[in-house]
Protein backbone atom coordinates (compact mmCIF):
# COMPACT_ATOMS: atom_id res chain seq x y z
CA UNK A 1 0.00 0.00 0.00
CA UNK A 2 1.15 3.39 -1.06
CA UNK A 3 2.66 5.71 2.00
CA UNK A 4 -0.25 8.56 2.45
CA UNK A 5 1.88 11.93 1.93
CA UNK A 6 0.83 14.77 4.25
CA UNK A 7 1.57 18.60 3.11
CA UNK A 8 -0.25 20.02 5.84
CA UNK A 9 2.32 22.91 6.85
CA UNK A 10 3.74 22.34 11.00
CA UNK A 11 1.68 24.28 13.58
CA UNK A 12 3.49 27.25 14.61
CA UNK A 13 1.25 29.33 16.73
CA UNK A 14 1.12 25.46 19.04
CA UNK A 15 2.54 26.69 22.28
CA UNK A 16 4.59 23.96 23.54
CA UNK A 17 3.80 22.48 26.71
CA UNK A 18 6.21 22.63 30.22
CA UNK A 19 8.95 20.24 29.49
CA UNK A 20 7.02 16.79 31.07
CA UNK A 21 8.45 15.76 34.50
CA UNK A 22 8.92 12.18 33.70
CA UNK A 23 10.83 12.86 30.58
CA UNK A 24 12.78 15.59 32.11
CA UNK A 25 13.88 13.26 35.18
CA UNK A 26 15.16 10.46 31.97
CA UNK A 27 16.96 13.30 30.74
CA UNK A 28 18.30 14.25 33.70
CA UNK A 29 19.61 10.73 34.13
CA UNK A 30 20.60 9.89 30.12
CA UNK A 31 23.04 13.98 30.48
CA UNK A 32 24.43 12.38 33.75
CA UNK A 33 25.82 9.75 32.38
CA UNK A 34 27.40 11.22 29.16
CA UNK A 35 29.01 14.02 32.20
CA UNK A 36 30.22 10.89 33.93
CA UNK A 37 32.18 9.15 31.18
CA UNK A 38 33.55 12.35 29.15
CA UNK A 39 34.77 14.20 32.85
CA UNK A 40 32.51 17.74 32.26
CA UNK A 41 33.63 19.89 34.17
CA UNK A 42 30.56 22.49 35.17
CA UNK A 43 31.75 26.14 35.94
CA UNK A 44 29.08 28.60 37.26
CA UNK A 45 29.26 32.01 37.29
CA UNK A 46 27.02 34.33 39.02
CA UNK A 47 23.96 31.67 39.33
CA UNK A 48 23.45 31.39 42.70
CA UNK A 49 19.80 31.99 43.62
CA UNK A 50 18.82 32.42 39.96
CA UNK A 51 15.09 31.41 39.33
CA UNK A 52 12.89 31.05 36.62
CA UNK A 53 11.90 33.13 34.17
CA UNK A 54 15.18 34.06 32.33
CA UNK A 55 16.71 33.12 28.78
CA UNK A 56 19.82 30.82 28.08
CA UNK A 57 22.12 31.99 24.82
CA UNK A 58 23.81 28.80 24.15
CA UNK A 59 27.01 28.29 22.09
CA UNK A 60 26.25 25.25 19.65
CA UNK A 61 29.06 22.88 19.31
CA UNK A 62 27.89 19.60 18.52
CA UNK A 63 24.82 17.24 19.07
CA UNK A 64 26.26 16.61 22.63
CA UNK A 65 25.38 20.07 24.04
CA UNK A 66 21.79 18.65 24.35
CA UNK A 67 23.32 16.74 27.02
CA UNK A 68 25.11 19.45 28.44
CA UNK A 69 22.65 22.19 29.14
CA UNK A 70 19.94 20.09 30.89
CA UNK A 71 22.55 19.42 33.85
CA UNK A 72 23.67 23.30 33.32
CA UNK A 73 19.87 24.27 34.24
CA UNK A 74 19.40 21.74 36.78
CA UNK A 75 17.14 20.97 39.05
CA UNK A 76 14.99 23.37 36.38
CA UNK A 77 13.38 22.34 33.23
CA UNK A 78 13.29 24.46 30.28
CA UNK A 79 12.27 25.10 26.47
CA UNK A 80 14.59 25.02 23.93
CA UNK A 81 14.28 26.08 19.84
CA UNK A 82 14.58 23.31 17.82
CA UNK A 83 14.52 22.51 14.04
CA UNK A 84 11.82 20.80 12.19
CA UNK A 85 14.10 18.15 10.56
CA UNK A 86 15.14 16.64 14.26
CA UNK A 87 10.94 16.83 15.00
CA UNK A 88 10.45 14.63 12.11
CA UNK A 89 12.88 11.91 12.91
CA UNK A 90 12.14 11.84 16.85
CA UNK A 91 7.84 12.20 16.27
CA UNK A 92 6.60 15.66 17.09
CA UNK A 93 4.47 14.88 20.28
CA UNK A 94 7.75 13.30 22.24
CA UNK A 95 9.99 16.78 20.73
CA UNK A 96 6.80 18.64 22.31
CA UNK A 97 6.99 16.86 25.66
CA UNK A 98 10.47 17.52 26.00
CA UNK A 99 9.78 21.27 25.69
CA UNK A 100 11.13 21.70 22.26
CA UNK A 101 9.55 24.86 19.79
CA UNK A 102 9.74 23.69 16.41
CA UNK A 103 11.05 26.05 13.33
CA UNK A 104 12.77 26.55 10.49
CA UNK A 105 16.33 27.76 10.00
CA UNK A 106 17.45 31.22 9.07
CA UNK A 107 13.85 32.63 8.78
CA UNK A 108 12.48 35.39 10.07
CA UNK A 109 10.04 34.04 12.01
CA UNK A 110 7.54 35.97 14.22
CA UNK A 111 5.35 33.49 15.41
CA UNK A 112 8.64 31.96 17.04
CA UNK A 113 8.89 35.31 18.73
CA UNK A 114 5.47 35.34 20.22
CA UNK A 115 5.85 31.49 21.83
CA UNK A 116 9.04 32.64 23.71
CA UNK A 117 6.91 35.49 24.98
CA UNK A 118 4.72 32.95 26.20
CA UNK A 119 7.19 31.06 27.93
CA UNK A 120 8.61 34.13 29.70
CA UNK A 121 5.41 35.30 31.21
CA UNK A 122 4.41 31.88 32.30
CA UNK A 123 7.99 32.03 34.09
CA UNK A 124 10.09 29.46 32.24
CA UNK A 125 13.57 29.30 30.93
CA UNK A 126 14.06 29.61 27.48
CA UNK A 127 16.96 27.89 25.88
CA UNK A 128 18.07 29.39 22.43
CA UNK A 129 21.07 27.89 20.90
CA UNK A 130 21.83 31.10 18.51
CA UNK A 131 23.96 29.46 15.90
CA UNK A 132 21.40 27.36 14.69
CA UNK A 133 23.21 24.57 13.58
CA UNK A 134 26.44 22.68 14.50
CA UNK A 135 30.33 24.59 14.94
CA UNK A 136 32.02 23.55 11.09
CA UNK A 137 35.21 24.06 12.62
CA UNK A 138 35.04 23.94 16.17
CA UNK A 139 34.63 27.49 16.23
CA UNK A 140 31.68 29.94 16.90
CA UNK A 141 29.73 32.02 14.73
CA UNK A 142 28.66 35.86 14.70
CA UNK A 143 26.11 36.82 17.10
CA UNK A 144 22.61 38.16 15.31
CA UNK A 145 21.39 41.84 16.44
CA UNK A 146 18.11 40.03 16.59
CA UNK A 147 19.61 38.21 19.95
CA UNK A 148 20.02 41.37 21.39
CA UNK A 149 16.86 42.84 20.59
CA UNK A 150 15.25 39.57 22.18
CA UNK A 151 17.01 39.76 25.04
CA UNK A 152 16.20 43.54 25.41
CA UNK A 153 12.18 42.94 24.55
CA UNK A 154 12.08 40.27 27.12
CA UNK A 155 13.42 41.95 30.17
CA UNK A 156 14.39 39.26 32.29
CA UNK A 157 18.50 37.72 32.93
CA UNK A 158 20.35 36.56 30.50
CA UNK A 159 22.32 33.49 30.93
CA UNK A 160 24.90 32.65 28.61
CA UNK A 161 26.15 28.80 27.83
CA UNK A 162 29.84 27.81 26.70
CA UNK A 163 31.46 24.90 26.14
CA UNK A 164 34.97 23.42 24.91
CA UNK A 165 35.24 19.78 24.03
CA UNK A 166 32.06 19.33 22.79
CA UNK A 167 32.88 19.52 18.60
CA UNK A 168 36.00 17.53 19.54
CA UNK A 169 33.95 14.49 20.63
CA UNK A 170 31.65 14.42 17.43
CA UNK A 171 32.40 17.13 14.47
CA UNK A 172 29.60 17.81 12.64
CA UNK A 173 31.72 16.46 9.53
CA UNK A 174 32.44 12.94 10.94
CA UNK A 175 30.09 12.24 13.40
CA UNK A 176 31.39 9.03 15.63
CA UNK A 177 32.22 9.41 19.00
CA UNK A 178 36.13 10.58 20.13
CA UNK A 179 36.15 8.81 23.23
CA UNK A 180 38.84 10.35 24.80
CA UNK A 181 37.12 13.84 24.29
CA UNK A 182 36.36 15.80 27.55
CA UNK A 183 33.74 18.15 28.43
CA UNK A 184 33.67 21.36 30.26
CA UNK A 185 30.69 24.19 30.40
CA UNK A 186 30.41 27.66 31.73
CA UNK A 187 26.99 28.96 32.76
CA UNK A 188 27.02 32.89 33.17
CA UNK A 189 24.72 35.31 34.32
CA UNK A 190 25.90 37.88 32.24
CA UNK A 191 23.16 40.27 32.56
CA UNK A 192 20.46 40.68 35.75
CA UNK A 193 17.12 42.17 34.91
CA UNK A 194 18.50 45.46 36.34
CA UNK A 195 21.47 45.41 34.23
CA UNK A 196 19.93 44.86 31.29
CA UNK A 197 17.45 48.10 31.74
CA UNK A 198 20.76 49.93 30.99
CA UNK A 199 22.12 48.83 28.18
CA UNK A 200 21.39 48.73 24.23
CA UNK A 201 20.87 45.80 22.47
CA UNK A 202 24.27 45.92 20.88
CA UNK A 203 25.85 46.49 24.32
CA UNK A 204 24.01 43.11 24.98
CA UNK A 205 25.38 41.36 21.92
CA UNK A 206 28.76 43.03 22.38
CA UNK A 207 29.18 41.39 25.84
CA UNK A 208 27.29 38.19 24.82
CA UNK A 209 29.68 37.47 21.83
CA UNK A 210 32.84 37.58 24.65
CA UNK A 211 30.97 34.71 27.04
CA UNK A 212 30.60 32.75 23.55
CA UNK A 213 33.45 33.16 21.87
CA UNK A 214 35.17 29.35 21.66
CA UNK A 215 37.88 27.63 19.86
CA UNK A 216 37.99 24.05 20.55
CA UNK A 217 41.27 22.98 18.58
CA UNK A 218 42.85 25.85 21.12
CA UNK A 219 41.33 24.69 23.59
CA UNK A 220 42.47 20.78 23.03
CA UNK A 221 46.03 22.06 21.97
CA UNK A 222 46.15 24.36 25.57
CA UNK A 223 44.79 21.39 27.65
CA UNK A 224 46.70 18.57 25.54
CA UNK A 225 44.10 16.55 25.29
CA UNK A 226 44.44 14.19 23.08
CA UNK A 227 42.42 12.02 20.77
CA UNK A 228 44.14 9.45 19.28
CA UNK A 229 40.96 7.70 16.82
CA UNK A 230 42.23 6.40 14.14
CA UNK A 231 39.93 8.26 11.50
CA UNK A 232 39.91 11.12 13.54
CA UNK A 233 40.33 13.27 9.77
CA UNK A 234 37.71 11.30 7.63
CA UNK A 235 35.24 13.70 6.50
CA UNK A 236 36.94 17.10 7.48
CA UNK A 237 37.67 17.32 3.47
CA UNK A 238 34.21 18.22 3.41
CA UNK A 239 35.19 21.62 5.79
CA UNK A 240 38.88 22.15 4.25
CA UNK A 241 38.01 21.97 0.60
CA UNK A 242 40.73 23.98 -0.89
CA UNK A 243 44.60 23.16 -1.19
CA UNK A 244 46.16 26.16 0.55
CA UNK A 245 49.80 24.79 -1.74
CA UNK A 246 48.22 25.04 -5.06
CA UNK A 247 44.91 26.38 -4.08
CA UNK A 248 42.31 24.09 -5.98
CA UNK A 249 38.72 23.19 -4.88
CA UNK A 250 37.03 20.12 -4.06
CA UNK A 251 39.99 17.68 -4.62
CA UNK A 252 41.46 17.08 -0.77
CA UNK A 253 40.57 14.26 0.12
CA UNK A 254 41.13 11.93 3.40
CA UNK A 255 42.27 9.00 4.58
CA UNK A 256 42.19 7.92 8.52
CA UNK A 257 44.09 10.90 9.91
CA UNK A 258 45.72 12.31 6.66
CA UNK A 259 43.84 14.71 4.57
CA UNK A 260 45.61 15.07 0.88
CA UNK A 261 45.54 17.20 -2.18
CA UNK A 262 44.31 14.85 -5.26
CA UNK A 263 46.09 17.68 -7.60
CA UNK A 264 49.32 18.51 -6.26
CA UNK A 265 50.14 16.23 -4.15
CA UNK A 266 50.14 18.06 -0.59
CA UNK A 267 49.82 15.77 2.60
CA UNK A 268 48.98 16.88 5.98
CA UNK A 269 48.22 14.64 9.48
CA UNK A 270 45.67 15.62 12.05
CA UNK A 271 47.76 15.15 15.02
CA UNK A 272 46.16 13.40 18.00
CA UNK A 273 46.51 17.31 19.63
CA UNK A 274 44.42 18.62 16.50
CA UNK A 275 46.73 20.68 14.61
CA UNK A 276 47.32 19.58 10.95
CA UNK A 277 50.87 19.01 10.14
CA UNK A 278 52.88 18.99 6.91
CA UNK A 279 53.74 15.42 5.66
CA UNK A 280 56.02 16.37 2.95
CA UNK A 281 58.72 19.44 4.04
CA UNK A 282 58.77 20.87 0.32
CA UNK A 283 55.54 21.85 -0.16
CA UNK A 284 54.77 25.70 0.43
CA UNK A 285 51.72 27.33 1.00
CA UNK A 286 51.03 30.11 -1.26
CA UNK A 287 49.82 32.52 1.45
CA UNK A 288 53.17 32.17 3.91
CA UNK A 289 51.57 34.47 6.38
CA UNK A 290 48.55 32.10 7.80
CA UNK A 291 49.86 29.39 10.46
CA UNK A 292 47.65 26.30 8.18
CA UNK A 293 48.59 24.19 11.36
CA UNK A 294 45.67 26.06 13.74
CA UNK A 295 42.76 24.26 11.34
CA UNK A 296 40.32 27.35 12.17
CA UNK A 297 42.89 29.75 10.16
CA UNK A 298 42.46 26.71 6.90
CA UNK A 299 38.89 27.49 7.56
CA UNK A 300 38.59 31.37 7.53
CA UNK A 301 41.17 31.56 4.69
CA UNK A 302 38.79 29.75 2.40
CA UNK A 303 36.11 32.20 3.71
CA UNK A 304 38.42 35.40 2.25
CA UNK A 305 38.95 33.30 -0.83
CA UNK A 306 35.32 33.71 -1.32
CA UNK A 307 34.70 37.06 -0.48
CA UNK A 308 37.44 37.55 -3.50
CA UNK A 309 35.59 35.77 -5.27
CA UNK A 310 32.37 37.26 -4.96
CA UNK A 311 33.86 40.80 -4.90
CA UNK A 312 35.31 40.06 -8.57
CA UNK A 313 31.96 38.91 -9.75
CA UNK A 314 33.20 35.56 -10.09
CA UNK A 315 31.17 33.24 -8.10
CA UNK A 316 28.31 31.65 -9.32
CA UNK A 317 26.41 28.31 -8.50
CA UNK A 318 24.51 26.80 -11.05
CA UNK A 319 23.61 23.08 -10.66
CA UNK A 320 20.87 20.15 -10.71
CA UNK A 321 19.71 19.46 -7.14
CA UNK A 322 17.72 16.45 -5.59
CA UNK A 323 15.20 18.01 -3.97
CA UNK A 324 13.18 16.95 -0.94
CA UNK A 325 10.52 18.96 0.95
CA UNK A 326 9.38 18.77 4.41
CA UNK A 327 6.24 20.60 5.21
CA UNK A 328 5.64 19.43 8.65
CA UNK A 329 7.36 17.04 11.32
CA UNK A 330 5.83 14.21 9.50
CA UNK A 331 7.16 13.41 6.44
CA UNK A 332 9.74 13.82 3.64
CA UNK A 333 7.92 14.99 0.01
CA UNK A 334 10.48 13.96 -2.76
CA UNK A 335 10.21 16.30 -5.21
CA UNK A 336 12.90 15.22 -7.86
CA UNK A 337 15.33 17.35 -9.72
CA UNK A 338 15.53 21.08 -9.91
CA UNK A 339 18.24 23.90 -10.48
CA UNK A 340 19.78 25.56 -8.04
CA UNK A 341 21.18 29.22 -8.99
CA UNK A 342 23.40 31.21 -6.62
CA UNK A 343 24.95 34.79 -7.19
CA UNK A 344 25.08 37.98 -6.26
CA UNK A 345 21.00 37.78 -6.39
CA UNK A 346 20.75 35.03 -4.00
CA UNK A 347 19.14 31.94 -4.29
CA UNK A 348 17.49 30.71 -7.10
CA UNK A 349 15.52 27.48 -6.57
CA UNK A 350 13.12 26.31 -10.00
CA UNK A 351 11.65 23.10 -9.05
CA UNK A 352 8.09 21.37 -9.71
CA UNK A 353 6.27 21.29 -6.38
CA UNK A 354 3.95 18.56 -4.92
CA UNK A 355 1.56 17.58 -7.69
CA UNK A 356 1.68 20.79 -9.65
CA UNK A 357 2.66 20.53 -13.13
CA UNK A 358 4.28 23.77 -13.87
CA UNK A 359 7.73 24.48 -12.51
CA UNK A 360 7.98 27.51 -10.53
CA UNK A 361 10.99 29.26 -8.68
CA UNK A 362 11.69 30.32 -5.14
CA UNK A 363 13.97 33.42 -5.08
CA UNK A 364 15.67 34.20 -1.63
CA UNK A 365 17.32 37.90 -2.14
CA UNK A 366 20.89 38.05 0.42
CA UNK A 367 19.56 40.30 3.16
CA UNK A 368 16.76 37.39 3.88
CA UNK A 369 19.41 34.88 5.28
CA UNK A 370 22.21 35.70 7.72
CA UNK A 371 23.35 32.11 7.15
CA UNK A 372 22.83 28.67 5.71
CA UNK A 373 21.79 25.23 7.14
CA UNK A 374 24.65 23.33 5.98
CA UNK A 375 24.99 19.06 6.46
CA UNK A 376 27.84 16.92 5.64
CA UNK A 377 25.65 13.50 5.31
CA UNK A 378 22.48 14.09 6.03
CA UNK A 379 20.50 10.34 6.61
CA UNK A 380 23.92 8.96 4.91
CA UNK A 381 22.43 10.76 1.37
CA UNK A 382 26.04 12.99 1.68
CA UNK A 383 26.50 16.72 1.58
CA UNK A 384 23.24 19.07 1.75
CA UNK A 385 22.21 22.44 2.40
CA UNK A 386 18.46 23.87 3.07
CA UNK A 387 16.20 26.95 1.78
CA UNK A 388 13.48 27.18 4.12
CA UNK A 389 9.90 29.30 3.37
CA UNK A 390 7.49 29.99 6.78
CA UNK A 391 5.48 26.39 5.58
CA UNK A 392 8.29 24.53 3.49
CA UNK A 393 11.81 23.57 4.18
CA UNK A 394 13.59 22.25 1.07
CA UNK A 395 16.39 19.65 1.50
CA UNK A 396 18.63 20.51 -1.54
CA UNK A 397 21.25 17.58 -2.60
CA UNK A 398 23.70 18.26 -5.80
CA UNK A 399 23.80 16.41 -8.64
CA UNK A 400 26.71 17.76 -10.10
CA UNK A 401 30.23 18.97 -9.80
CA UNK A 402 31.16 22.06 -7.78
CA UNK A 403 29.09 21.80 -4.92
CA UNK A 404 30.65 22.16 -1.55
CA UNK A 405 28.15 23.19 1.37
CA UNK A 406 31.01 24.82 3.60
CA UNK A 407 31.75 27.43 0.09
CA UNK A 408 28.19 27.89 -0.41
CA UNK A 409 27.62 28.82 3.40
CA UNK A 410 30.35 31.25 2.91
CA UNK A 411 28.99 32.63 0.16
CA UNK A 412 25.51 33.46 1.65
CA UNK A 413 27.22 34.80 4.98
CA UNK A 414 29.58 37.32 2.87
CA UNK A 415 25.94 38.10 0.71
CA UNK A 416 24.03 38.88 3.68
CA UNK A 417 26.50 41.25 5.45
CA UNK A 418 27.48 42.85 2.32
CA UNK A 419 23.72 43.66 2.20
CA UNK A 420 23.66 45.13 5.29
CA UNK A 421 26.39 47.41 4.79
CA UNK A 422 24.59 48.70 1.87
CA UNK A 423 20.98 49.15 3.44
CA UNK A 424 22.68 51.11 6.25
CA UNK A 425 24.51 53.26 3.84
CA UNK A 426 21.44 53.79 1.21
CA UNK A 427 18.73 53.62 3.71
CA UNK A 428 16.31 54.46 0.98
Amino acid sequence: MKKKIITTPFDRNKLPPKQNIILALLIWLICLFVAIKHKLKITKVRMKGLKPPFIVISAHLSFTDFFITPLLLFPYRANYVGELETFEEYGEWLFRQVGCLGTRKYINDPVLVKNIIKIIKRKSILVLYHEGRFSNIGTNSKLEESVGKLCKMLKVPVVSVNMHGSYLRSPTWGKKARKEAKLEAIATQVFTTEELEKVSYQEINKKLQEHLTFDDYKWQFDTKLKITYKKRAKGIELVLYSCPCCETEFKMETKNAEIFCGNCGARWQLSEYGTMEPLNPSQEYKNREINFSHIPNWYEWQRSRVACEIESGKYLLNIKVHIESLPNAVNFIDLGEGLLIHNEKGFALTFKDYEETEEKTLCFVPLSMSSLHTEYNYCNKGQCITLSTFDNTYFLYPRGAGFNATKIQFATEYMFERAKRRVKKNPD
